[in-house]
């Protein structure tokens, strides 16, 4: 089963032969390129390595599910077969989104194996796949008080106390991934356009988008560097570990798990703010919907975001919910 997807810890491109002149073919590179199963190009197509490790536990489950061994397995997958998975993924209690992740993953794959006359059909059409859950995202956003409390959380008279000031402005005032900061490089911080310095940000699948640089954080981000001393390199990691024991320099950037736990949750559980689904998106939650409630155009806020499609950024705009706007603070006895 394992040999029929490639494994996420090589490239998928990996499992393709290597053409040494990329203008011209061998026969033998030819053939070798024309045997190369249709998975694994269905695979070389997706960009995140996040997704292609979703996706490819999904299949494997479907796989181990249906019992599938060889390529041509595929062939006689019916939509029966996706009907009792999808009866035993709702059997493990999964949430409808997940299952839904499931079923796409699934379709993707037999949309491409159908483009490449591997099977006849798609089975997952017609399949009825769970309801959306909620057009708001799970994730709470903070309040404008909380958010001005947790800017102010951090020491500032310590190294550490700057830098975290510094990821904090930087998630709480442009919206970005965790992923995204932790990629910031000294040179992306005041990337000058039009005359007012952007962040330069990698999202998702690699693409490069421009969010211009909040004043303050701009500020916060020259004190932590000046206090750093790594401003003049302009290739290092703009955030880094105050001390790492695990590589015994600093010269690493933050991983994305050590942005969230060690200091985003680090400061919300010292101010004493918590909540179901707190997690690790509470930041860009937040910054997007701060950025609605005070009149950014949604399809401003699609592109500041790094959103594909509007609908992920409108679970965000929660302008019809405000707590405030409720008829209970209306009544007056």
């Amino acid at each position: 089963m394992h040999s029929l997807l490639p494994q996420l810890e090589n490239p998928v491109t990996s499992d393709l032969p290597v053409v040494a002149d990329p203008s011209i073919l061998t026969a033998l590179q030819f053939r070798q390129l024309a045997d190369v199963p249709p998975a694994i190009e269905w695979f070389a197509n997706i960009d995140n390595p996040q997704t292609r490790r979703a996706y490819e536990n999904d299949l494997r489950g479907f796989m181990q599910f249906a019992g599938i061994a060889r390529p041509e397995d595929f062939r006689i997958v019916t939509r029966s077969h996706v009907l009792a998975w999808r009866k035993s993924l709702e059997a493990q209690l999964l949430g409808g989104s997940t299952i839904r992740r499931k079923l796409a993953a699934l379709s993707s794959l037999f949309e491409h194996l159908c483009e490449s006359n591997a099977v006849t059909h798609n089975p997952v059409k017609g399949v009825k796949r769970p309801a959306v859950e909620s057009q708001q995202g799970k994730t709470p956003a903070l309040g404008d008080a909380q958010a001005r409390a947790l800017l102010c959380a951090p020491d500032a008279a310590t190294l550490k106390g700057k830098r975290d000031r510094a990821i904090l402005s930087t998630l709480l005032y442009h919206g970005i991934r965790r992923a995204e900061l932790a990629k910031l490089k000294v040179k992306d911080y005041s990337q000058t356009r039009r005359g007012v310095a952007h962040l330069r940000v990698q999202g998702k699948g690699g693409k490069m988008r421009f969010v211009p640089t909040h004043p303050g954080t701009l500020t916060l981000i020259e004190e932590y560097l000046e206090a750093a001393g790594h401003g003049q390199n302009q290739d290092a990691p703009l955030f880094r570990p105050v001390k790492n024991n695990v590589h015994g320099h600093t010269l690493t950037a933050l991983t994305p798990d050590s942005i969230y736990f060690e200091v985003v949750l680090k400061y919300l559980n010292k101010l004493g703010i918590s909540g179901e689904n707190m997690g690790p998106h509470v930041m860009r939650a937040t910054a997007a919907t701060n950025a609605l409630d005070n009149g950014a155009d949604i399809a401003k806020v699609q592109e500041w975001l790094g959103h594909a499609n509007i609908a992920t950024t409108r679970i965000y705009d929660h302008r019809k919910t405000r707590p405030e706007d409720s008829p209970t603070f209306k009544v007056s006895y």
